[in-house]
């Protein structure tokens, strides 16, 4: 069932697919071909879950659409685990025990180890958000807290330099030790690129919501455009150009950060 791209039943030609997938490296999981799962607590949600430790990343990444009046009232979480709610667009209420509000495009909770997630759309249409877990590593003497806030109340920063290339930060990792990843926006101009393929221990999941790109992963250069979910494990070669007329190529992804490797 390819549900999320409104395409089901009899095909008027062969079937083909663009998706790509190399366990323990890197994936590209486009549109066409995902399946619904079925999350225990998820009401009236259509749910796709997307990077899992069964492809080889450490956490897990997952698309939600909301109907009206859905959500995750029993809480969402698990002993150890931090997640992160992201709402690209729609009106959900969103809480983990510490903090709740309403939000709309834009807004998001990161829910750290020892709460859990609530939300609910309390709109009249569907809500569409992702949503990402991991294990948390403690460090002592420093903690994560709730982050409750809005993403477009937050300034572009130029990336490193580049004025066609722009950033945004959600977690205040870069000055708070608690945190062991973040997550940010990418947003690249037609024509914009990084300024080097990077090979790095971090791994990332990246979700692009907007625009079309070149996107290399390992030694392949792949087309790539909005919908598509991209997943790189640690070490992988990894750049974009950013291609295609008008719309910024631009996604949103989790690194992993703050720790020393262990042995």
């Amino acid at each position: 069932m390819s549900y999320i791209n409104n395409v089901t039943g009899y095909r008027p030609d062969i079937l083909q697919n663009r998706s790509e997938v190399h366990k323990g490296e890197w994936a590209l999981i486009e549109p066409d071909g995902i399946v619904k799962n079925v999350i225990p607590g998820f009401e009236n949600c259509d749910t796709t879950i997307l990077a899992t430790p069964k492809l080889g990343a450490s956490f897990c990444d997952y698309i939600v659409t909301v109907h009206a009046g859905g959500g995750c009232e029993a809480g969402f979480g698990a002993e150890g685990v931090e997640v992160f709610f992201y709402v690209f667009n729609g009106r959900m209420e969103l809480g983990n025990g510490e903090k709740q509000a309403t939000v709309t495009d834009g807004g998001y909770i990161f829910c750290p180890a020892g709460t859990k997630l609530t939300f609910k759309n309390v709109g009249d249409e569907d809500a569409f958000c992702f949503l990402y877990k991991r294990v948390y590593a403690p460090i002592e003497g420093h903690k994560a807290h709730t982050v409750l806030a809005n993403i477009n109340d937050v300034d572009w920063v130029d990336y490193e330099g580049m004025t066609d290339a722009r950033c945004k930060d959600f977690l205040p990792s870069a000055t708070d030790l608690g945190f062991d990843m973040n997550m940010h926006i990418l947003s690249f101009k037609p024509g914009a690129c990084h300024g080097y393929i990077e090979t790095h221990y971090q791994e990332h999941g990246a979700y692009i919501y907007s625009g079309e790109g070149m996107y290399v992963l390992g030694d392949k250069w792949l087309p790539v455009k909005k919908g598509d979910y991209l997943y790189m494990d640690s070490y992988v070669p990894q750049a974009c150009y950013a291609v295609g007329r008008g719309e910024e190529f631009a996604y949103i992804y989790s690194k992993d950060c703050n720790r020393d490797p262990e042995l």
